[in-house]
């Protein structure tokens, strides 16, 4: 018994293109907030329409005064591949940082407040977690200007709405 070419096929789905993007930025780390940027970054340069929220730690991206100082987690960070005990030394942090950020300028990638103007300019929208910014004593004020309000998680719902949620 022979089978015919259509028996065989695999059956080729159709797929709706994503349209609406809302990424989620928790870990004020620079590994924690790159990706989330990059993500961003490539859905608006896609014309994909782009939302990121920053909570806890995450808000340290778009904190006027951290947004610049944010660096690479070496403690107890199994992607460095090397001893925690290694990370916790004084000055690993900032010599790794350091080398991150070269290799990133290396290959174009913007430093955090760059990415942020960009994903903004671009028409991104960016906001703060309302909880966080109650718990940690901040208002919109203590922001970068290209943040564009403080809100509920409800009404991230609501802004994400029809779109895909990424946790980063």
């Amino acid at each position: 018994m022979t089978q015919t070419m259509e028996q065989t096929e695999t059956p080729t789905r159709s797929h709706e293109p994503i349209e609406k993007v809302s990424i989620v930025i928790s870990k004020g780390s620079l590994e924690g907030i790159y990706p989330g940027l990059i993500m961003a970054n490539g859905a608006r340069m896609e014309g994909i329409e782009a939302n990121v929220f920053f909570t806890f730690f995450g808000l340290d991206a778009i904190t006027r005064g951290k947004q610049a100082k944010v660096k690479v987690a070496t403690v107890g960070n199994p992607g460095l591949h090397m001893p925690t005990l290694a990370g916790a030394i004084p000055g690993v942090s900032a010599l790794v940082t350091k080398k991150f950020a070269s290799e990133m300028e290396k290959i174009d990638i913007p430093p955090i407040p760059e990415f942020i103007e960009m994903i903004s300019d671009s028409g991104g929208a960016l906001y703060g977690c309302q909880a966080t910014v109650d718990m940690f004593g901040l208002d919109l004020e203590d922001f970068v200007p290209q943040v564009d309000e403080v809100i509920t998680v409800g009404e991230f719902y609501e802004k994400s709405a029809g779109g895909q949620i990424i946790f980063t």
